[in-house]
């Protein structure tokens, strides 16, 4: 028997998980750990991961450390993505990361991020045709999965922390303001020129964010284990609706309304 980790180091969150794989090549996932450190909060146009967000990151990272040596034989690998990937100071937080917790932290490239989603979906979900969008902190990765390849795959420098940053931090968000978000993300998706063959194809939505949306639908249609994510299905109009109930708030009450349903 033996155990292999993961970490995952994203722009907004940070998570573990641990599965025990036995002699006769069964596994089965013995911890999952997550912490919310919002790593790219205010790194603004420079790209400067910040003191606070980086102490916050550092004890959630030491914390999963401590947990993980409780499991023997252990294999832990540890992913950087967006947030690191894009920081101007990244070689000092490695350094940091190395120094303060004990982990050598791995950055990788965006496509290698949307190749590993593709991964993820193909082996776990009976779909052969779909688009996969997987929204994180501070980019988005888009796949075109044709008859089950990966023909076509991006990683695009926007998120949910920095697009939210740049456009929603008004009390009230205003038509103006929505209006400049959605215009800005319709010329960036427009710019994906491949994205038109995906037209009518089912999209797989990965992310914290989508995850959300799930959630709360789960919780509308009283779903017990509201919890329980993979696979689920939702129809266009059922999460246009969930995002005009968002955006009609004010912003402390979407935050409350968001938090409640992402923990």
């Amino acid at each position: 028997m033996e155990h292999f980790g993961v970490i995952d180091l994203g722009s907004n969150s940070a998570r573990m998980t641990i599965t025990k794989i036995n002699d006769d090549a069964t596994f089965e996932v013995v911890c999952q750990e997550k912490e919310m450190v919002r790593l790219s909060e205010k790194m603004g146009e420079e790209k400067i991961l910040q003191d606070h967000a980086i102490k916050r990151t550092i004890e959630a990272l030491r914390r999963f450390k401590e947990k993980s040596l409780e499991f023997e034989s252990l294999t832990l690998r540890a992913l950087a993505t967006a947030a690191t990937r894009q920081a101007t100071n990244q070689k000092k937080f490695l350094e940091r990361v190395k120094k303060d917790a004990n982990i050598e932290l791995e950055v990788i490239a965006g496509t290698q991020e949307a190749y590993y989603d593709y991964l993820g979906i193909i082996n776990t979900l009976p779909i052969t045709n779909c688009v996969v969008i997987d929204t994180g902190g501070g980019s988005t990765e888009l796949v075109l999965v044709q008859n089950g390849r990966a023909v076509n795959l991006i990683s695009l420098p926007y998120g949910a922390v920095n697009l939210s940053e740049r456009f929603t931090q008004k009390d009230i968000i205003t038509a103006g303001d929505l209006f400049e978000l959605m215009t800005f993300m319709d010329k960036l998706y427009t710019g994906v020129w491949w994205l038109r063959r995906g037209h009518n194809l089912p999209i797989v939505a990965l992310g914290g964010s989508n995850r959300t949306i799930a959630k709360i639908e789960r919780r509308k249609r009283e779903i017990l284990d509201f919890e329980n994510l993979h696979g689920f299905k939702m129809r266009d109009f059922e999460v246009y609706d969930i995002f005009k109930e968002v955006v009609s708030k004010d912003l402390k009450r979407s935050r409350q309304y968001w938090r409640t349903f992402s923990r």
